[in-house]
């Protein structure tokens, strides 16, 4: 279901690899840990280095950057430090993995796919890569192809809620919603504070025609998590389309506080691509 719900991991491997190498320590390939908090160069590190503890250094810092450029949105500039850090380390597939996110984050799918073969190319039995690529190519549409990937994630670790919450994003790609709806209950149960994948279950039951079903899953995760946008703005619209005007108008105004872009119901259509019912009650909401 689009930009939203379409997940892309980044893979955090490369930090503490490099770490240890400021450390002045071996350099360890495929950390098995998906996030490492980084102590800070300036407290552990010697005030001056040379050579290869600098270079790595320098590297740390780099990957700090990318990281904090990406979750501050500005995905050109993680997109500019990973590519820093490629010249460096060509052969580490998770740093390839990151750069294709901070492309698929900008739009620049082709280039991400490029990225994310690379990365598979050298790690074939890593799934990060796999999930990112199949979010690149569902973005561009290419459903088939992103099941494939997902298929394969969920062969390497069949219990990868992102895995099965996408394939059912782009099953609903093909409108086989359906068949989505038992991805989307998997990647729930996986994880229970998954809220996407409840909403995006939600929303599938709704398209299937269990639409009170669908409503009391939608009020429970606005019930939980207040501060969900895209459970507000759906609700807003399903119950608009029930008859509950008064509700609805209630709701949207927390969506407009929290995220302006569902007043554009082509963004809603097109990146978020909500199943087709819902986008046509919130379309119906949106010209009253």
């Amino acid at each position: 279901m689009g930009a939203i719900s379409g997940t892309i991991r980044e893979v955090r491997r490369s930090l503490r690899g490099l770490w240890i190498w400021v450390l002045a320590l071996a350099l360890v390939l495929g950390v098995a840990a998906p996030a490492i908090a980084l102590p800070s160069p300036e407290k552990t590190a010697p005030t001056e280095l040379s050579g290869p503890e600098a270079e790595a250094e320098t590297t740390a810092t780099w990957v700090d950057r990318a990281f904090e450029a990406t979750n501050a949105g500005d995905f050109a500039t993680a997109e500019r430090y990973w590519t820093k850090i490629l010249e460096r380390y060509p052969d580490r597939a998770e740093i390839w993995s990151n750069r294709g996110n901070a492309r698929t984050s900008q739009n620049k799918l082709d280039l991400a796919i490029a990225d994310y073969n690379r990365a598979i190319e050298l790690a074939p039995d890593a799934p990060d890569p796999y999930l990112n690529r199949g979010a690149a190519l569902e973005n561009r549409g290419d459903y088939g192809a992103a099941i494939a990937d997902y298929d394969r994630v969920l062969a390497l670790d069949p219990y990868d809620a992102a895995a099965h919450n996408n394939r059912g994003n782009a099953l609903g790609g093909l409108g086989r919603w359906q068949e989505a709806i038992e991805y989307f209950l998997k990647a729930a149960e996986l994880v229970p504070d998954f809220a996407i994948a409840r909403e995006n279950y939600a929303l599938a039951l709704y398209e299937v025609g269990d639409r009170q079903e669908a409503l009391r899953h939608l009020r429970n995760l606005v019930r939980k998590y207040p501060g969900f946008a895209d459970a507000r703005a759906a609700l807003t619209a399903l119950l608009w389309i029930n008859g509950s005007q008064g509700e609805a108008e209630s709701q949207w105004v927390s969506v407009v506080g929290l995220d302006r872009r569902y007043r554009d119901i082509d963004w809603v259509r097109q990146v978020r691509r909500w199943p087709p019912t819902v986008t046509a009650a919130l379309e119906k909401f949106l010209k009253l």
